[in-house]
């Protein structure tokens, strides 16, 4: 025996790759047996998931190599498979137990009966009150709306539902979350509600075509409140008040809430306020809301509230409503392979995303991008996935700036924005995500610096080279963008060959901030900027001013400097 071990040893001494070979092939052998140990017995956290997760939900096409299956698992619930419930429920201890039981039982109806029934035991919280038709063209629910393709739950719709302060959440196609204060279609087959959420697998969201709706058991009636109503200035009363303003009450007691509520409860977007009377409507070509009148011209009190102006007979004070105006919401593919190939290029962080989403809303087109960027697909650009070639989308999203990648495009709308604002941006998006904020060790370790000395170049040559090398190019400053939305998106619409309808832009205009936007409350307490800093940046926009203006165009806008 202790010869035979020796010539072993003089074996592998001699061949020591086979000596690892041999036990990279024994430790993993071992692993294999521990873990099929592992997984013999039953789960014991009651409620887990046995069988695997699918990799991709339903209507979602094979995308070659570009696989999505890690982008669409689903996602844990919590410790035991259980549902988290936010502060707006009201308490209880009552825990749905049968659900783990059912999960095997594949059919369509089975999914639908199974999620039925853990909907009925959490009736404390939120009622499931049946699945329902939708329309793409007129909704089921009117009010706010958001996707997620990666991670909606049935919790989260009617978190942010009831947030809101609405009645109703519904959930569709899995991914899609829509609010509203009235239920405006008919009821249909609980079998057709049939599609699993993105982010639970063990709940139902709605299918195609098809909302799984619940009313919201708000714990405080306060909830409903509608504080959250953007005040929309003085404007004249309109010529045509009847046709602008369709719908219309009386209130002796009238107060702000009382004309919002009224209005919300009519579906419409605008409320109002003449003294005793409570106008309801749209934003359209009778009344843009682009001319605003001196707010002292309605400052007549409220009969209902001492505190609160009600505007006159002659001005009228006005809201916009929780109430989604869903005129401009509807998206869609070209219908035909589009003939030319136009670029919406800019530095990063010149807002991109956001004149992407002004687009959509504009045209009815969905845009496209020459990257691939999961989390915007998963918030509703469905373009993103497509190849920047495929003709299906009206523009394609670049930060690309060489003579190669530029002249690939037969035109393209250039968005330019303050180079300190838009290196801050793209800093917060960098380390913070599209709509988060970089921490504050970023800001003071050596990030920043490093970030500035390579980005602050680049957002000079950048224009440089499109303004070089495209075919037809049309500037937009962001800062013009956000200032005269209507006028500048008139324009870029024109450059994609559409022709708006006013109506559809004044929509726009309500809901321009879109699912993209930081809230602006975390702002720096200093100025990240050293004067070494600024003396680069402020030579990089004397530049591009020059290259703007040796081409008859406008110059940056005077914000840009001094600073």
């Amino acid at each position: 025996m202790a010869k035979l071990l020796l010539k072993l040893q003089r074996y592998f001494r001699r061949k020591p790759v086979r000596f690892f070979t041999l036990l990279a092939l024994y430790l993993a052998a071992g692993s294999l047996v521990f873990l099929h140990a592992g997984f013999s017995g039953e789960p014991t956290v009651p409620g887990s998931p046995r069988g695997p997760a699918g990799a991709e939900g339903p209507g979602l096409p094979y995308l070659g190599v570009m696989q999505l299956s890690r982008g669409f698992k689903a996602a844990a619930t919590g410790p035991g498979g259980g549902r988290r419930h936010g502060p707006w429920f009201k308490s209880t201890s009552k825990e749905p137990s049968e659900r783990g039981r059912a999960r095997d039982n594949s059919s369509s109806r089975s999914r639908a009966l199974r999620g039925r029934s853990g909907r009925e035991k959490e009736e404390d919280r939120a009622r499931y009150i049946g699945c329902y038709v939708d329309n793409t063209r007129r909704r089921t629910l009117r009010g706010m709306s958001f996707f997620d393709y990666k991670k909606m739950t049935v919790f989260r719709c009617q978190d942010n539902c009831a947030e809101r302060g609405y009645l109703y959440a519904g959930l569709e196609f899995g991914a899609e979350c829509y609010c509203g204060h009235k239920i405006q279609a008919s009821n249909a087959s609980e079998s057709e509600c049939n599609m699993e959420c993105k982010g639970e697998r063990s709940n139902t969201c709605g299918g195609i075509n098809r909302l799984s709706i619940y009313r919201l058991e708000l714990a405080q009636e306060s909830a409903r409140r509608y504080g959250s109503a953007i005040f929309r200035g003085c404007f004249r009363r309109p010529d045509n008040a009847s046709i602008a303003l369709p719908a219309s009450q009386l209130m002796l007691n009238m107060s702000v809430d009382k004309c919002v509520d009224f209005c919300t409860e009519k579906e419409y977007p605008l409320s109002a306020l003449a003294g005793t009377s409570c106008h309801c409507g749209f934003p359209t070509t009778l009344f843009p809301l682009h001319e605003r009148e001196d707010e002292q011209l309605c400052a007549q009190k409220c009969p209902g509230e001492e505190f609160e102006s009600c505007g006159t007979a002659e001005f009228l004070l006005v809201y916009q409503t929780q109430v989604q105006d869903n005129r401009c919401m509807d998206r869609r593919f070209l219908p035909t392979r589009a003939k030319q190939l136009v670029a919406l290029a800019s530095f990063p962080g010149a807002g991109n995303t956001w004149a992407r989403h002004l687009i959509e809303l504009a045209t009815g087109f969905y845009t496209g991008s020459y990257y691939f960027d999961g989390s915007l697909y998963n918030k509703g650009f469905k373009g993103e996935r497509d190849h920047w070639r495929s003709g299906r989308t009206i523009c394609i999203k670049t930060h690309e700036s060489g003579q190669k990648e530029i002249e690939s495009f037969d035109s393209a709308i250039l968005l330019i924005r303050n180079p300190y604002k838009a290196l801050m941006a793209e800093f917060n998006r960098k380390y913070g995500g599209h709509i988060g904020f970089a921490a504050h060790a970023h800001w003071k370790g050596k990030e920043w610096p490093e970030f500035v000395a390579n980005y602050a170049p680049w957002w000079a040559t950048h224009t440089l080279d499109w303004l070089r090398y495209g075919k037809k190019v049309l500037v937009v400053h962001f800062e013009d963008l956000k200032r005269d939305l209507f006028v500048q998106l008139q324009r870029m619409v024109g450059l994609l060959g559409i022709t708006a309808c006013e109506d559809r832009l004044l929509c726009v205009e309500g809901q321009k901030d879109g699912n993209f936007k930081r809230s602006g409350l975390r702002k720096l307490e200093y100025d990240p900027y050293t004067p070494e800093m600024r003396k680069m940046i402020s030579g990089y926009i004397k530049t591009v001013d020059t290259a703007l203006k040796l081409r008859n165009l406008s110059g940056v806008p005077d914000d840009y400097y001094p600073r």
